[in-house]
């Protein structure tokens, strides 16, 4: 019996371990084929690990699209990918009934958001009705079609890329969408150094096969780091400092030039993944610098500033920079 017992704990204690060591491998591989982008896979792991979704915004050609596919390719789990288009029709993601000659009744035809990870490109080219499709399929993790609902898979997570250099032909997210994202990273342009290390990087990728991981993670692995990220300590200091930084948005001097401060979900979404990013680290409890570091990507997009504020050139994410300047942790 006490053998039995003593394998057991023993089980207990080496799956997390062995989640913690794939997702290392994971994060390493995303790295070795973003040059120069930390942050992405960071900010990607981040998300997987709170079960939450990411918006990336950049401009054309800036690895959003391959960021994603190698995050596929780094889980063994079904992927899917829409591309977002002026006349794209809810049909064509959520899916839509299909009437069977041979049975003489109607079925439910699924449609690609019916996957683990959703690859959601140019999502500010879907008109507002696929959007909101995609908010139910989000906010609520299933899809209502034909008078009927339908549960998406316990793993889901959309990734969704934007282009904001161009507005013919586009449709602005809502707010109500646009916080439905755990996160919102904006991806900048290389530098010569990176440029070159890019290039590189593809010219060898042309000559080979490509890269591959090792092992895919699979969804009990998924699961298994996400119970050990929901056990990292987050100490009542650093829920204050997490507090005090969303309150700043709501009164005192940063509020003058916010229209609509950020909402408790900017709380919640700041909270797990400062929790989330620690667990990358190989930490079992969150520091502030985990918060600071997913500041602006947690909040800035849940803030609406006022037309003056904007008109003079500030930014949600310059209004973030001064909170974390202003409002230091205990």
């Amino acid at each position: 019996m006490n053998g039995g017992n003593e394998e057991g704990a023993l089980d207990a204690i080496s799956e997390p371990n062995a989640a913690q060591a794939k997702l290392t491998a994971l994060n390493d591989y995303l790295a070795a084929g973003l040059v120069a982008r930390d942050d992405v896979v960071e900010r990607l792991l981040v998300a997987l690990l709170c079960g939450g979704h990411l918006l990336l915004e950049g401009a054309p050609g800036l690895a959003k699209t391959r960021a994603v596919k190698l995050l596929a390719r780094g889980l063994a789990t079904p992927f899917s990918r829409i591309q977002c288009t002026p006349d794209l029709m809810p049909a064509d993601l959520t899916g839509t009934p299909v009437f069977r000659q041979d049975t003489g009744v109607f079925e439910f035809v699924k449609g690609p958001v019916f996957a683990s990870l959703v690859l959601v490109d140019e999502i500010n080219r879907a008109p507002p009705k696929v959007q909101s499709a995609l908010l139910e399929a989000m906010g609520e993790g299933q899809v209502t079609a034909g008078g009927a609902t339908y549960p998406l898979p316990d793993q889901f997570m959309v990734v969704a890329t934007q282009n904001p250099i161009e507005h013919e032909g586009t449709f602005p997210l809502p707010e109500a969408q646009l916080d439905r994202f755990l996160l919102h990273v904006v991806i900048d342009a290389p530098d010569a150094e990176q440029e070159m290390r890019i290039l590189d990087l593809v010219e060898a990728e042309g000559t080979t096969d490509g890269m591959d991981i090792a092992e895919r993670i699979d969804d009990a692995a998924v699961l298994t780091a996400r119970k050990a990220v929901a056990q990292v300590h987050l100490s009542p200091a650093l829920k204050d400092y997490i507090v005090r930084l969303v309150m700043a948005t709501r009164g005192g001097e940063f509020a003058a030039g916010i229209e609509h401060p950020v909402s408790p979900r900017g709380t919640l979404a700041l909270a797990s993944g400062a929790k989330a990013r620690a667990y990358l680290h190989g930490r079992d409890y969150a520091v502030p610098e985990d918060v600071s570091a997913l500041a602006a990507d947690a909040l800035a997009h849940r803030m609406v500033l006022t037309w003056k504020a904007a008109a003079e050139g500030e930014t949600a994410r310059g209004v973030v920079a001064r909170l974390l300047e202003a409002v230091e942790p205990l």
